[in-house]
């Protein structure tokens, strides 16, 4: 018996089974690499759902960490705080694309800068309500369910949620769902269910995660300024995933010339430590009385060390530019396998800098999903070394997030791997 298998066997004894996992159970990674432990080598095409956006264990931020614990591990910032934390609070106010002065709170998972970005919301708007989109993700909480726009696997079974959470159409140029017919809805929500002058926030991501790689059209986000501004709503950029320099800039945002009011951070935020941040105009994040924010590892010391580690990596490495050039090798590739014959069941290749996604479906023509076509690849290519993910509220996309810091030629066998997975699949359904 494998190693692996040993360890499924203990995990199902021991490990509660709603924790959905792989089989790949990981013993060392380097950078783009992985391998598990029976020695078996993974490229890494998921990189840990887009935390490792400098790669596994990049030695800028090993040492960073290193020399943080031979100073202190925690002391909680509301007992003793320390240097770093305020110091990645100014970086992070400097980059924030609020276009005013802002202020930054750290706290540990992305759930939590999320839930505490209604919070602020709240306290400086008097109001209770928020707005969210149809196939969003924002966190496994009770309010980040509540906020989610996918049932299954996140929702399903597990409410009652919380109330005043709204939810409107995303624009979808693949399914058709324009900008205006979101609008449109966006504005018989207003009619119908919740007067705006009651609505607190609206939370959007510019790229929809688990919703299936959806970008934000730039006219949509700028209209959702105007909205927000014409009602004096607070407009959340969640930019949990499509931060840190993911999308060729070092917000989505910024693609749209938008200026958020608050903008949610995490994932690539620490290069693999637990540690969020939410960032905004200081007169909304200064609402909150003092007191009612934090938590006893929010702002964790190694975790802070990473993030300033990181933002010095992004820059000195061109991480916002190389980020735009892995993601166009890879959109070039699967635009080119697209359109080969036989590869009809590529419905859509989309993409923003190095957060790309292909959509699996049974023919162009109806666009019906194709999920088990999707779950095919995602094994044929784990057999044969390449991590993917698959995502979409149909269950039938392949996201694709290479650390940013990936070498060519191991995004070039990857990217073969990846071809060759999908051939086979399709060849078979």
């Amino acid at each position: 018996m494998t190693v692996s298998a040993q360890l499924a066997a203990r995990q199902v004894s021991a490990v509660a089974g709603g924790i959905g996992t792989r089989s790949i159970y990981a013993e060392k990674a380097l950078n783009a690499e992985l391998w598990d432990v029976d020695g078996k080598r993974y490229i890494d095409f998921a990189a840990g759902i887009a935390v490792n956006n400098t790669g596994h264990r990049h030695p800028r931020l090993m040492r960073a960490v290193r020399e943080q614990a031979e100073c202190f591990t925690h002391t909680c910032f509301h007992v003793a705080p320390y240097e770093s934390y305020i110091r990645l609070a100014e970086r992070l106010n400097a980059i924030a694309p609020t276009g005013v002065e802002n202020r930054t709170m750290l706290v540990t998972t992305g759930a939590e800068a999320v839930e505490n970005a209604i919070k602020v919301a709240r306290a400086y708007t008097k109001r209770p309500g928020v707005i969210a989109f149809a196939g969003s993700f924002h966190g496994r909480t009770m309010l980040g369910m509540a906020l989610t726009g996918k049932v299954a696997p996140y929702k399903k079974n597990f409410g009652p949620f919380p109330s005043d959470i709204y939810h409107a159409p995303f624009p979808n140029a693949f399914m058709g769902v324009t900008v205006e017919d979101a609008l449109s809805a966006l504005e018989r929500l207003f009619q119908a269910d919740i007067d705006p002058e009651r609505v607190a926030a609206i939370i959007v991501e510019p790229v929809q995660g688990e919703g299936g790689f959806n970008i934000a059209p730039k006219e949509f986000l700028q209209a959702l300024r105007a909205v927000a501004d014409r009602h004096g709503i607070v407009l959340i950029a969640d930019e949990v995933q499509a931060g840190m320099g993911r999308t060729g800039k070092m917000f989505g945002f910024e693609h749209a010339g938008v200026k958020p009011d608050l903008v949610t951070m995490a994932k690539g935020l620490a290069g693999g430590f637990p540690l969020s941040a939410l960032t905004g105009r200081a007169e909304i994040m200064n609402a909150a009385h003092p007191g009612g924010l934090g938590g006893t590892y929010a702002g964790n010391p190694l975790a802070v060390a990473a993030a300033n580690a990181v933002l010095d990596v992004i820059e000195d490495e061109g991480l916002c530019e190389r980020a735009a050039v892995v993601g166009q090798r890879i959109k070039d590739r699967l635009d080119a396998i697209s359109q080969r014959q036989g590869m009809e069941q590529i419905g859509d290749v989309r993409g923003l800098g190095a957060m790309v996604a292909f959509e699996m479906v049974n023919d162009r023509i109806s666009k019906d999903a194709a999920p088990s076509l999707t779950n095919t690849i995602v094994a044929e290519a784990e057999k044969r070394g390449l991590i993917l993910l698959s995502c979409g509220t149909r269950a039938n996309v392949i996201r694709i997030l290479v650390p940013l810091t990936i070498e060519d030629d191991i995004l070039a066998e990857g990217l073969d791997i990846l071809e060759a997975s999908i051939e086979a699949a399709v060849s078979v359904a």
